[in-house]
């Protein structure tokens, strides 16, 4: 008897991923709304959270060093990675505590400061994933765009509001035909 013409091909299933995807995206997930939040507080209360934005910038270099943790070659590898998300996240807070002094306080106006902290969080959060993880990279652009993104809602939102009650009162007259 003849070998047939293909080989035997084994095929294995899957192995499911561990946890759902909500799950692990939930430290993604969590980031990007922390920066909404700082920088929609900023915005409705026009006071700038400064430890805010620290706490979250020391957090994304630690989720960063986490990530790239087990792809670090060895010893010196992961002190190397420790020691570039450190210097990284140094300059990024250097650059947040520049917004914070007094003097550019006062040609700036809260709600400005807080999109320029979000803005400088949101680049050292793409920097740091260029070099980590293109999850995090994209965490950053997200971050990014939020910035237009909110200035365009607190912009419009008088006439989101007034296109939403229209829209809603047009539905209840014809609904009641």
């Amino acid at each position: 008897m003849s070998k047939p013409p293909y080989a035997e091909v084994s095929v294995a299933p899957l192995e499911p991923h561990k946890g759902s995807l909500l799950r692990r995206k939930l430290p993604y997930i969590a980031v990007l709304l922390f920066a909404l939040f700082g920088v929609a507080y900023s915005s409705m209360a026009h006071q700038l959270l400064a430890g805010f934005w620290e706490v979250l910038a020391v957090a994304v270099g630690v989720l960063c060093v986490s990530l790239a943790w087990p792809a670090a070659a060895g010893g010196a590898g992961r002190v190397r990675l420790i020691w570039k998300q450190l210097v990284h996240w140094a300059a990024v807070l250097a650059a947040m505590n520049i917004v914070l002094v007094p003097r550019i306080q006062q040609i700036m106006s809260a709600p400005g400061a807080g999109l320029m902290m979000l803005l400088l969080f949101a680049l050292g959060t793409f920097l740091a994933g260029v070099n980590t993880s293109l999850q995090v990279a994209f965490l950053g652009f997200a971050t990014a765009l939020a910035v237009p993104a909110m200035v365009w809602l607190k912009q419009s939102l008088l006439f989101l509001f007034l296109t939403a009650v229209a829209v809603i009162g047009a539905a209840l007259a014809l609904w009641r035909r």
